[in-house]
């Protein structure tokens, strides 16, 4: 063995630094020729022999004896090369009548220049009742003298035994994949970052039969963690997956996967996969990637949890290097292909690499995502850290970027001495100091400012976030902000940027803002659009109708944070993204970038926020979940996103779906109840054409409905319908069981034809055609019930009021087929809608931790009736148990419900009544008013929910999408 040892570390001493991986062969001690193939004491008195007293494998090992420090042992000198990386294993196990101490493998070396250092590789608690394994890694790259690995014990008289020492070089240790399973019985270079206690485990296993249990956690942050410290190198990029289970004993917990690294003793932290839910008994994994973007001298990944200590398992832990794929480089680029600005969001780790190479290609406008934000530059007051900042503004101007800063106010990310002890003079003071500072060190190199973020909130009746900028400073802070900025910088861009403008209450919250401060004189410039979207919601007509409306104050406009959800609510997550819905996301990305180009002379700028999947935050948020909402996948490829932005007709057509619920509507131009049940599916505009589209089944074939916008009559103007393949062509003047009728801002037609699934529908005008081609599938009638104009009392006794009332019954069972169900009438007055349930159901339960498997009755109200297929701020689920508990749902905070619902049960012979009162602040309640609707009654039995039945909606799905619930319209008496 040592032959073998003196020949490849002969070969290693005459290769440089940087070499191939599996560039030679493992150094392995197992002394079972009689010799200590080099090792020898460590001290003086030291004695360092073979014996065959004990032995780990084969029959013998390598004693230690006559210590009298804790530094004394055994050594082996020079036995790594610099720029190599290597991991080293040895066992361990003192001789018998030792008491246990801890045994540690060490390197000490001289760099040139400097001092003797002494570097940890491995170390463990040992005994003399067994071997023990110790692991580690060791890379140095400083040339250096007088390297010796040597063991050492914090016993300074301890004497233990050695054996099996394996140390393997890896060539290049950034790209070798690291795996952890526990299998051994060791924590396998696990280590605690406090008090943890970690053990191999046969109590739990993901694969195998041994897992680490970490308990004795002193904090969230405490529990296991990896060196990677010369495992991960700059710029390049890291898969990271690990299996968790919670311990023994614990109900709930979030786990997630972070990052310390850290330079000249200072560290920092960063998430790779946010802490989610760990159900009780379920293996969960955490994946995701990782990019080291700074130079470090530590690097650690680590299990934490969201909060508590509560103990919990790891299992089949691996990181592994993502070898980059080459960018596209003969597509055209995305600045060459608007006429506008094109910008993305980064952050350091974007500037590196292929990532740097995709963002100089295709971007000309950057935007820093957290690095300009308070909490990343005055952490502390009067203590200010540019050091991100200047780098991100650097690769800008090296590249000819513009750059946008975001942001100088927010209510978010905020450190909290901003706020402690202030007063409106101190916080303004503080606020005047925080946005001089950066204002005037970027002076000239940074154009646009988001100067203030999200001070809108829709649901206060003046339209203002209740921060804490604003409960202490008012509206000052704003105009403080924007003049501070303004002096500092005069030809500096100045922004307001808020997210959800496209809504319309937003929107005009937001206008009655802007057009208050323009009037007061405060130096406004712009206002930035976020437009975090989705595939289905809102339409791009929305995204239009606000860029129109901000036009009329005369301010610059830029989309500043676009991408688009492949998801439509806040739970969903797919394992892997179905194709057809990024072709679907193509189609929208094209939507919105027709409306952008449209409007272009009102719109300086487009930002999308990231220019690849892989760099999302939406990957984080509002769950950890895999998504996809960008132009460029994990692999920096084009993906039909950016085709919907370049060149649509790359794009695979677009199969839509829509359900023809049954019924009869006269064919006469006029438009139906029937019709408003539902909202119109649109068709994108096309020119100054666009439409909407809406089909009902029923024995004698299909009733289709175009409800037209074309603000100009022509000859060419009419509507094809094609079902399965037999067109139907209407005029402006009618056609076969086809009515047509003129509109304030064009006409609608109405026509029956055959029956079918595949249908197209194409508007066609002298400027052009828009388009709706899909499936149709016939299902039931939508629901439509009745409320009755007067306010009952709040008590649970089911009083005169409610005789006026019409009442329906649960009866579409989505679990079960029998059990509890309900009979609800609905009241209203003024801005409250009144719910009545009266529920059979003669056993009750609240056992179950969860709400939704208590008995209890659930209302769904959607004012706008929207039908959209996840919730928006106003939608609400209110759930009322029989005691009268209530637990609201609604957007993934139900932010803009949870206040509004008051409720009182009461039990009965046989079952209970709810009775609840819920204000409806967001619209107007008035005779004639159709609201989305729906009753959920739930049955437990015990500790578990066993029926479930609804009024309506029969898809199990009320929770999470407002789309077919039912119609509840407000009538008078």
């Amino acid at each position: 063995m040592r032959t073998l040892r003196a020949l490849v570390a002969a070969a290693l001493l005459c290769l440089v630094p940087a070499v191939s991986a599996h560039a030679a062969a493992d150094f392995t001690y197992d002394f079972e020729d009689g010799t200590t193939q080099g090792w020898g004491p460590r001290g003086g008195g030291v004695s360092v022999e073979v014996t065959a007293d004990a032995a780990h494998g084969g029959t013998s090992s390598l004693l230690t004896t006559g210590r009298t420090a804790t530094w004394h042992g055994a050594s082996i000198n020079e036995p790594f090369v610099r720029g190599v990386g290597y991991t080293v294993t040895a066992y361990a196990r003192l001789v018998s009548g030792q008491p246990s101490s801890t045994i540690a493998l060490t390197v000490q070396r001289t760099p040139a220049g400097g001092d003797t250092t002494y570097e940890r590789v491995a170390a463990a608690t040992v005994t003399d009742g067994g071997w023990v394994r110790l692991s580690g890694n060791y890379l140095f790259t400083a040339e250096s003298t007088g390297l010796q690995l040597y063991a050492e014990s914090s016993d300074a008289t301890g004497q233990f035994y050695l054996d099996d020492i394996v140390i393997t070089p890896l060539g290049d240790p950034t790209r070798e994949p690291i795996s952890s399973d526990f299998e051994d019985g060791t924590a396998q270079d696990w280590a605690p970052r406090a008090a943890a206690v970690l053990e191999s485990s046969t109590a739990a296993a993901h694969a195998g039969s041994r897992a680490l249990a970490v308990s004795g956690r002193s904090a969230s942050w405490d529990g296991p963690a990896l060196n990677v410290l010369g495992r991960m190198a700059k710029g390049e990029k890291y898969a990271l997956s690990v299996w968790v289970r919670l311990g023994p004993d614990t109900a709930a917990g979030k786990l997630g996967l972070s990052i310390e690294r850290g330079s000249g003793g200072t560290p920092s932290y960063e998430r790779v996969v946010s802490p989610k839910d760990v159900p009780a008994g379920e293996w969960v994994r955490l994946s995701g990637t990782y990019t080291l973007a700074y130079d470090v001298d530590f690097l650690s990944l680590y299990v934490e949890s969201d909060g508590g200590t509560f103990p919990f398992y790891l299992d089949d832990f691996s990181m592994t290097y993502v070898q980059p794929k080459p960018i596209q480089t003969d597509i055209p680029a995305l600045k060459d292909e608007v006429p506008f600005v094109m910008g993305s969001a980064f952050t350091r780790p974007d500037t590196l690499g292929v990532h740097g190479e995709l963002l100089a290609r295709h971007f000309n406008s950057v935007t820093p995502g957290n690095e300009l934000k308070w909490d990343a530059t005055e952490p502390r007051e009067g203590e200010f850290n540019f050091a991100d900042g200047d780098y991100l503004v650097d690769f800008a101007i090296r590249h000819g970027m513009t750059i946008r800063g975001h942001t100088l106010a927010w209510h978010s990310q905020t450190p909290d001495w901003v706020f402690q002890d202030a007063d409106k003079e101190l916080l303004l003071k503080r606020l005047e100091t925080h946005v001089r500072t950066l204002v005037t060190r970027y002076k000239g190199k940074i154009k646009v400012w988001d100067v203030v973020n999200e001070v809108v909130d829709e649901n206060q009746p003046d339209g203002l976030r209740r921060s804490k900028w604003y409960e202490i400073a008012g509206l000052d802070f704003i105009r403080t902000a924007f003049r501070v900025a303004h002096e500092a910088d005069p030809d500096a861009k100045l922004f307001i940027n808020d997210y959800n403008t496209e809504f319309p209450r937003k929107r005009e919250a937001l206008y009655a803002l802007v057009k208050r401060l323009k009037v007061e004189g405060v130096p406004i410039d712009g206002v930035g659009h976020q437009l975090h979207l989705n595939i289905e919601q809102p339409p791009a007509s929305s995204v239009e109708a606000t860029i129109e409306r901000f036009a009329t104050l005369g301010v610059d406009q830029q989309v500043t944070e676009l991408d688009v959800s492949i998801y439509t609510d806040f739970s969903s997550s797919y394992d892997t993204i179905p194709p057809e819905l990024l072709v679907q996301q193509g189609h929208r990305y094209k939507e919105l970038f027709d409306v952008f180009r449209r409007q272009a002379a009102k719109l300086s700028s487009v930002t999308v926020w990231g220019e690849s999947d892989d760099v999302s935050w939406l990957r984080s948020w509002p769950i950890p979940r895999l998504n996809a909402p960008l132009p460029f996948d994990d692999e920096l490829q084009a993906k039909p996103a950016y085709w919907g932005i370049v060149d649509p007709s790359r794009l695979a057509p677009l199969v839509r779906r829509l359900e023809a619920p049954a019924g009869t509507p006269k064919v006469d131009g006029k438009r139906d109840l029937e019709w408003d049940l539902l909202p119109d599916s649109p068709l994108a505009r096309v020119g100054d054409v666009s439409a909407g589209f809406q089909a009902r089944s029923s024995a004698k074939g299909l009733y289709l409905l175009a409800e037209v916008t074309d603000p100009t009559v022509g000859k060419d103007d009419r509507v094809t319908f094609t079902v399965d393949g037999t067109p139907y062509v209407v005029g402006r003047s009618g056609g076969p069981k086809a009515a047509v009728q003129r509109t304030a801002t064009g006409y609608r037609v109405e026509a029956l034809v055959g029956t079918g699934t595949d249908v197209n529908v194409t508007v066609h005008d002298s400027s052009g055609e828009t388009v709706w081609n899909g499936k149709v599938t016939p299902v039931p009638a939508v629901k439509l019930t009745s409320a009755a104009h007067c306010a009952p009392v709040l008590d649970g006794v089911v009083d005169r009021a409610w005789s006026a009332a019409p009442e329906i019954r649960t009866g579409a069972w989505i679990q079960g087929t029998s059990g509890a169900t309900a009979k609800v009438r609905s009241l209203w007055s003024g801005s409250t809608l009144y719910v009545l349930a009266q529920v059979a159901d003669p056993v009750l339960s609240e056992e179950s931790p969860n709400a939704w498997e208590q008995d209890s009755v659930e209302i769904f109200v959607d004012p706008g009736n929207g039908k959209t297929k996840g919730y928006e701020d106003d939608d609400g689920q209110y759930r009322v148990s029989f005691s009268g508990r209530v637990t609201v749902g609604g957007t993934f905070d139900a932010g803009g419900v949870k206040d509004h619902v008051q409720a009182v049960a009461k039990m009965v012979p046989g079952g209970y009544v709810v009775e609840a009162a819920i204000e409806l602040p967001t619209i107007r309640l008035a005779e004639g008013t159709l609201l989305g609707f729906d009753v959920q009654v739930n049955d437990a039995t015990g500790a578990a929910r066993t029926s479930a039945v609804t009024w309506n909606d029969s898809t199990g799905r009320a929770y999470l999408d407002t789309s077919h619930w039912g119609v509840l319209r407000l009538a008078r008496g």
